[in-house]
């Protein structure tokens, strides 16, 4: 017999004829979920399930848990008026497609790029000059992780670098003369400052307040038709919470959202006791809450940035730098630990990586706190002392099996690294069996939003082309990615009675895909030609493959283009 509580006879919704896999240890497989009030009232046998005011026959299907991405830069998005480089992989192709929109757009006052790769320029990186004659307006690039700009001499002139002045939303690269490059490095963690976001918004289109808020509608809309229903955005800064607000009031929050309010790394007490009254005055509801807080222990290993426990391979004698002096983090975490808060903080490097356990592990220690599940995303290069900290401390692995396709990281990655340490890179199978919580995301738009995608990464290490794995001692099969994406994430934010699971009594978040993704594990690029048929969110089906239109292609993310290696 099905499980049931006390609940009308007649449910609201029951999806039926499909394997369901609950992730409930009591229950683990079922054939049909009865929905009722936004929670689920039924699970189990099709036989046994009782009669329902709609009833959606899946036969053939997969019903999971609703997908948890629990690091999803909505706000980045996608933005109609740029062009994105993603798959241009030679200068010729990015300056083709640059002088495209530059001659499709001449009402725009700046040509904006996103998701070039590092390694547009073989064994340098791109400069102005490289830009040149493309147009005699200013033009923005961003790199595809968002850690760095590329600027025309246009764009140098308009903000004053030319000159010798600085911005407060990135740190002007200089030759030896003193010129600027047109490189600018540390963007993403200075723009998101107060003053770094005020001066980005004052001088870069892109980045209204109205673009920001398009492209958050756009990244929403994204998610649901991708059959995730709650996302991570991990990145808001106080300034831009009324984006979240004004999606939420207009009843366009799809899917649920938990936005982690960013931390800048020397915002002093003041600024936390502003994050506390933030959080306790915000507005929340089921589908929007905020609370974590996103902070940097490093920056990226492909510009030498991310902190090295030794030199870079290529580049003797340097190991990149923390993002804030030794024992600053772990200062600032103790005190948002002694806050109540949960802490969500990149660390890249493997000296960033230890730093961040560090810094947990003084917090707890300093404040005898427990259980408040910190986070540490993206965890690329992994020192093996530091493996079993995860599971010790109860920190959450927040990762992305997607970065580690050999499409993306083959070149400036791997060669930073140096072959010697490409046992440490994202080692998600080693996470998982040392008893730590990985919960697995997809960091759009650094990497396409489309959980399939990470699934297949997952279980293979290789490029969405089928070329080579690459450390493929890593790879996980379906069933932990699909935990890794259900149950884990639910686990990370505090969420595992509600989210992540389907049982009698958790909310009735769930996605049904258009196949039994399990028959495809052996052939894992099968599943990039599957799809989410429906997404349901508190009972609610808020996307439905077969009556909504599509989406346009946003950055390939639903058409699973190879992204061009960097």
């Amino acid at each position: 017999m099905g499980t049931t509580v006390t609940a009308p006879q007649t449910t609201d919704l029951l999806l039926t004829g499909a394997r369901v896999r609950t992730f409930d240890d009591a229950r683990p497989w079922a054939e049909a979920v009865g929905v009722t009030d936004g929670r689920i009232t039924y699970v189990g046998s099709a036989a046994d399930a009782p009669a329902a005011r709609e009833t959606r026959d899946l036969t053939g299907a997969l019903v999971t848990p609703g997908i948890i991405d629990s690091h999803n830069h909505l706000l980045l998005g996608f933005d109609p008026d740029a062009v994105s480089l993603e798959g241009a992989e030679t200068l010729d192709e990015v300056r083709r497609r640059i002088h495209d929109l530059a001659e499709r757009r001449p009402d725009l006052d700046w040509i904006c790029a996103e998701n070039a790769v590092y390694s547009i320029v073989p064994g340098r990186r791109p400069n102005a000059a490289d830009l040149a004659g493309l147009s005699d307006r200013p033009i923005f690039v961003t790199t595809y992780d968002q850690h760095s700009v590329w600027l025309n001499d246009a764009a140098l002139r308009a903000l004053g670098i030319a000159a010798g002045g600085d911005i407060p939303w990135g740190r002007p690269e200089r030759d030896e003369r003193g010129e600027p490059t047109g490189w600018v490095t540390d963007f993403y963690t200075s723009a998101m400052t107060r003053a770094g976001l005020a001066g980005l918004q004052r001088d870069i289109p892109m980045y209204s307040p109205e673009r920001r808020y398009r492209k958050l509608l756009g990244s929403l809309a994204l998610a649901t038709a991708s059959g995730i229903t709650t996302v991570v955005e991990p990145q808001v800064p106080l300034a831009e919470i009324g984006l979240l607000d004004r999606a939420r009031d207009a009843g366009l929050l799809s899917s649920r959202v938990i936005a982690a309010l960013f931390h800048p790394i020397d915002a002093d007490g003041a600024f936390r006791r502003d994050l506390r009254d933030a959080v306790d005055g915000a507005t929340t509801s089921d589908l929007l809450r905020f609370g974590p807080v996103k902070l940097y222990a490093d920056d990226v290993i492909e510009p030498h940035t991310a902190w090295m426990l030794d030199d870079y391979a290529n580049r003797p004698g340097h190991r990149g730098h923390p993002s804030a002096p030794v024992g600053e983090l772990t200062r600032i975490v103790t005190e948002l630990d002694r806050l109540g808060f949960q802490t969500h903080t990149h660390a890249t490097g493997d000296g960033g990586i230890r730093l961040a356990l560090d810094a947990i592990e003084a917090a707890a220690r300093t404040n005898g706190t427990r259980d408040r599940r910190h986070g540490i995303v993206h965890v690329e290069c992994l020192d093996p002392a530091d493996l079993p900290r995860f599971g010790s401390l109860g920190v959450t692995a927040a990762m992305q099996p997607r970065h580690c396709s050999p499409d993306l990281v083959a070149g400036t990655w791997m060669d930073n690294i140096g072959e010697q340490r490409w046992d440490r890179a994202w080692r998600i199978r080693s996470l998982m069996a040392s008893g730590a919580h990985v919960a697995l995301s997809s960091d759009w738009q650094v990497g396409e939003m489309d959980p399939l995608v990470g699934l297949y990464s997952a279980l293979t290490r290789a490029g969405l082309d089928g070329s080579d794995a690459w450390t493929p001692d890593e790879r996980i099969g379906l069933d932990d990615a699909l935990r890794g994406y259900t149950r884990e994430g639910a686990w990370a934010w505090h969420a595992e009675d509600d989210l992540g699971v389907l049982r009698v009594g958790a909310r009735a978040d769930l996605v049904a895909w258009s196949a039994d993704l399990y028959e495809h594990e052996s052939d894992p690029a099968a599943l990039l030609e599957q799809r989410a048929e429906l997404t349901v969110v508190g009972g609610a089906i808020v996307h439905d493959a077969e009556r909504d239109a599509p989406l346009p292609e946003q950055h390939g993310a639903l058409a699973h283009s190879a992204a061009a290696a960097h």
